[in-house]
């Protein structure tokens, strides 16, 4: 079974890539590397691999590579919150138009199942916890709406025949995560490294539901296994952690001495967010393997 995922050379999609590289998919990746690392580039080129650079707003250069995929893994998309905020139409034309590329060649080409990963950004600030699926979406920053946005693309072209599973990611973290681009753990990993303290944005009392990137690529494998599956999942561990929290924890494990550094609150930022799990375990068989201190600790240790 051929598997093509596009933003295979970013931190998520290529940990994909290579995840069903090992379970025995035939695996093909298509990236622009604009904003790939070269960690990312040599792992894949180490496992074999192959990748093509590709602009995936440009549908016919997308349809060439499209014609013998069985399934697409749609990861591509700029994805830091801070900076949709400061450039808003960079983020809605870049991750709305490149689904929609590649979701009309997906149905054009007739790939079996298309997988759009989405982000949990889509719910915006929840009005009940565990966040489940059919919660309301409120997004609060620019790249929140443009997952939203492409999620209602997917859907559109499912009218005519497009198979899809939507799979909302929560604060995904693990090996291969770009600086710039980084979610608060690898951040405050590195001031750690330092023997800095994190800096926390706000009062640290913000919740966040942390998830290992090798549990990810599994919900993929496992959503590409399940044939007979469509709609929405919530991709967490379920387990709510508070900012705070992970700043002190990050500290003991690096054995960083004081106190976190707390600044203002960022704009866009969710106050809680932890997902509810209950329709990934039931209908996908997914079970969340990699505990935070655990995920830590094998960070740590590179």
């Amino acid at each position: 079974m051929k598997v093509l995922i596009t933003g295979g050379a970013g931190f998520i999609g290529h940990n994909i890539a290579i995840h069903l590289k090992e379970k025995g998919f035939e695996v093909q990746v298509l990236d622009s590397f604009e904003r790939s690392t070269e960690l990312a580039v040599k792992r894949l080129r180490e496992a074999s691999i192959p990748a093509t650079k590709i602009e995936i707003r440009n549908i016919n250069q997308v349809k060439n590579v499209l014609h013998d995929a069985d399934a697409v893994v749609h990861a591509a998309a700029y994805i830091d919150v801070a900076e949709s905020m400061e450039k808003p139409l960079l983020y809605l034309n870049n991750n709305i138009l490149g689904t929609a590329s590649i979701a009309k060649a997906s149905l054009d080409s007739g790939v079996g199942l298309f997988i759009y990963l989405s982000s949990a950004a889509v719910y915006g600030d929840p009005v009940k916890l565990p966040i489940v699926e059919d919660h309301p979406t409120s997004p609060l920053s620019p790249y929140g709406l443009s997952k939203l946005m492409g999620e209602d693309v997917v859907r559109f072209f499912s009218k005519y025949g497009l198979k899809h599973v939507i799979l909302r990611l929560f604060n995904v973290y693990g090996l291969g995560q770009k600086s710039a681009y980084a979610g608060v753990i690898t951040k405050f990993l590195e001031r750690a490294g330092e023997k800095l303290p994190p800096v926390v944005y706000g009062d640290g009392e913000q919740t966040r539901d942390f998830i290992h990137v090798d549990d990810v690529a599994k919900a993929v494998e496992l959503t590409i296994k399940t044939s007979q599956v469509n709609g929405v999942f919530n991709i967490g561990s379920g387990n709510p952690v508070k900012i705070r929290d992970l700043a002190k924890l990050v500290m003991r494990l690096c054995q960083v001495e004081g106190e976190p550094v707390y600044t203002a609150q960022r704009p866009g930022d969710i106050k809680h967010s932890y997902a509810d799990i209950t329709k990934a375990r039931s209908l996908l068989g997914f079970e969340p393997r990699i505990g935070l201190e655990e995920g830590l600790k094998k960070l740590i240790l590179l």
